[in-house]
């Protein structure tokens, strides 16, 4: 294969991985590598690809194999990580997590006067917790605030107003609301809320609960919540179709804990409404992530298409969220299958 013809083939791999056709994208991969057996890429991009479809040992060794032919390749570093955690091995994980801060393109560094956290022990120091990602991974990482108090770290979280109230409330930390002009403390060092597990190597992700909320009576047992934010890269697979959503719906004393139709202004007026129910059936969303952090049962409800790392290895079991309970679509877009299941297990 000459090299107009390996770029080409390397190109529509991309297009079929942006398409959510992972399977035959890694093919596409898997005969670029074939044709340039000493180029990194190809390797890093069919573990992109395992890793999207469940397989979290194929994409460990597709990314071992990227870091042979190209040591501390940032990117597949990262990639490396993500494929140790989805298998529960979090203590090895975690610190490879820290090489997003060399990816150019997500290592946007805050405006902060302050340094990086960069490994060194942080006891009786005082840091800035920066927001990463999405309110979910917020909510998951907010379990070890409670470990930097034990260690003596003053902390400061610089918070999203629709978290501010909740980790106000719930953490043994100092909360910045993230609105309008804030005066930040003088502190030692800022670390991004990805890197919290990092400080605690083990493969014990501290079980929940460890949110809660007073109770807001709603006149229903079961809160339901069948979309996401449309902006998330897998929105079109995880969130549910709209006939889908109203079979969830019909279920005897379920109702929508979507903002809109609860009128909650933030995820602790959500919390206080979860703690009235007997049960959330939840998409992967943030509001899963909250279900699970406060020791509700909570059926999550999971894609064919692009499982995230977290809810592997176990098919039905949450490593994060013992509450939890996993529904899988047997097949990519069935979620018939999913009510189905919920049906018969609340049955």
């Amino acid at each position: 294969m000459d090299r107009a013809a390996a770029e080409a083939l390397y190109e529509q791999g991309h297009r079929l991985r942006d398409a959510g056709e992972f399977a035959a994208a890694e093919d596409a991969y898997r005969e670029v590598a074939a044709a340039a057996p000493d180029a990194p890429g190809p390797h890093h991009w069919i573990g992109f690809v395992r890793l999207r479809q469940g397989d979290a040992r194929g994409a460990e060794q597709a990314f071992r194999q990227a870091l042979e032919l190209e040591p501390g390749r940032a990117v597949s570093t990262h990639g490396l990580g993500l494929a140790l955690l989805g298998q529960g091995r979090l203590a090895e994980g975690f610190p490879l997590l820290e090489a997003r801060h060399r990816i150019p393109q997500r290592a946007a560094r805050p405006p902060l006067p302050f340094p990086r956290w960069s490994g060194e022990d942080v006891t009786g120091r005082h840091v800035l917790i920066w927001p990463e990602e999405g309110f979910g991974d917020q909510i998951q990482y907010a379990r070890y605030a409670g470990r930097l108090a034990a260690r003596g770290v003053r902390a400061t979280w610089y918070c999203a107003p629709e978290l501010a109230a909740l980790f106000a409330a719930n953490l043994d930390v100092e909360v910045l609301r993230a609105e309008g002009s804030v005066a930040l403390p003088q502190v030692d060092c800022w670390l991004g809320s990805t890197s919290l597990p990092a400080l605690f190597p083990s493969d014990d992700p501290l079980a929940a609960p460890y949110l809660s909320a007073p109770p807001r009576p709603v006149g229903a047992r079961i809160g339901v919540i069948a979309r996401g934010n449309p902006k998330h890269h897998n929105d079109a697979a995880r969130s549910m179709p709209a006939d889908a959503a109203r079979a969830l719906l019909a279920l005897p004393g379920a109702t929508s804990l979507a903002p809109e139709d609860t009128g909650a202004r933030d995820f602790l007026e959500t919390a206080e409404i979860m703690a009235g129910l007997d049960l959330v059936i939840s998409v992967d969303t943030a509001g899963a992530h909250l279900a699970g952090a406060m020791g509700k049962p909570c059926f999550l409800l999971l894609p064919f298409v692009g499982p995230d790392w977290r809810w592997l290895p176990a098919p039905d079991r949450s490593l994060w969220y013992p509450s939890m309970r996993i529904f899988r679509q047997p097949a990519a877009g069935n979620w018939h299958a999913v009510v189905d299941d919920v049906r018969a297990a609340l049955a």
